[in-house]
């Protein structure tokens, strides 16, 4: 898991997960995989040209990933995590939960992070409904009970319908969702670079912000040429730093480029994303006096 995109927090305890997607574009799904929202049992491993596209890695394969078959279709995502002794069945957990879903369509639209329920014979599931219609990865980020560590293993499904693909939103410093007011200071940089996030509502700064899967924050990062993901929290500790207005991250982007961004913040209860399109700079910040992690969620 060396290899993986590197976003690098400040702070002790903090953990970055890393993995990577289908392109922009990509609609039409792996030609590996069933164009039925069902995905085949043949590996991926010979179009996992990034970190995270494999549906297997060191003895673990993400298998028997089924879904409904059209948008808007109430059914169940399911899939089993299966390793060198048959079907996982214990996971260790990784900021409160067992495993991370993580599910995003390969235009970068229809980002979810949401959390299964895991059954006794290892299979995981969901109530599920897809909004539209399209090529979608699914990432599972875990760490098995006397496994290697922290993995993600990775699966495309598809949705049968009329696709329609959504332009990336041009670049942008601020953004609205919920009422909510986030601004982003800083840029992506190959250097590593300093991020900061503002949350106001109402003109008023949000001083309040609630922990939400152990932290004030958390940032997703979807590189726009091929859905490259990554997953970082921000500096401090619950309880000791000042749950807001302000929540910092320090990330090192792994090349030049676009990328989509995704801030999960939990307050009133609610968890809210706000997002962001942000490219690249060159310029230096002194990345090397912060400490980096590869590995898992």
């Amino acid at each position: 898991m060396n290899d993986r995109l590197k976003f690098a927090a400040f702070g002790g305890g903090l953990v970055v997960l890393f993995g990577a997607a289908l392109g922009i574009g990509a609609l039409v799904g792996d030609p590996a995989e069933s164009a039925s929202g069902t995905t085949s049992a043949h590996s991926e491993h010979q179009t996992a040209a990034a970190p995270g596209l494999a549906d297997s890695e060191e003895g673990y394969a993400l298998t028997d990933v089924t879904a409904p078959t059209a948008a808007n279709q109430q059914g169940a995502l399911r899939f089993r995590i299966t390793g060198p002794q048959g079907t996982v069945t214990k996971y260790n957990t990784l900021h409160e939960q067992n495993l991370h879903l993580i599910v995003v369509r390969s235009d970068a639209s229809q980002f979810r992070h949401v959390h299964p329920a895991l059954a006794a014979d290892g299979t995981w599931t969901i109530d599920w409904k897809w909004a539209e219609p399209g090529s979608y990865r699914v990432f599972t980020d875990f760490s098995p009970t006397g496994g290697p560590g922290e993995l993600t293993l990775s699966r495309t499904v598809q949705v049968d319908g009329n696709t329609v693909a959504k332009a990336l939103p041009p670049v942008s410093k601020t953004a609205q969702v919920d009422g909510y007011q986030v601004a982003l200071n800083g840029d992506l940089s190959t250097a590593g670079s300093e991020l900061k996030f503002t949350v106001t509502r109402d003109g008023k700064p949000v001083t309040d912000l609630q922990p939400y899967l152990g932290a004030y924050a958390h940032l997703v990062a979807l590189r726009a040429s091929d859905l490259a993901y990554l997953h970082v929290h921000p500096e401090g500790e619950v309880g000791k730093t000042a749950p807001g207005p302000e929540v910092a991250f320090h990330a090192q982007a792994p090349s030049d480029g676009t990328y989509r961004l995704y801030l999960d913040f939990q307050h009133g209860g609610t968890v809210h994303t706000a997002e962001f399109t942000d490219e690249t700079t060159t310029a230096a910040s002194g990345s090397d006096a912060h400490s980096q992690h590869g590995g898992g969620h």
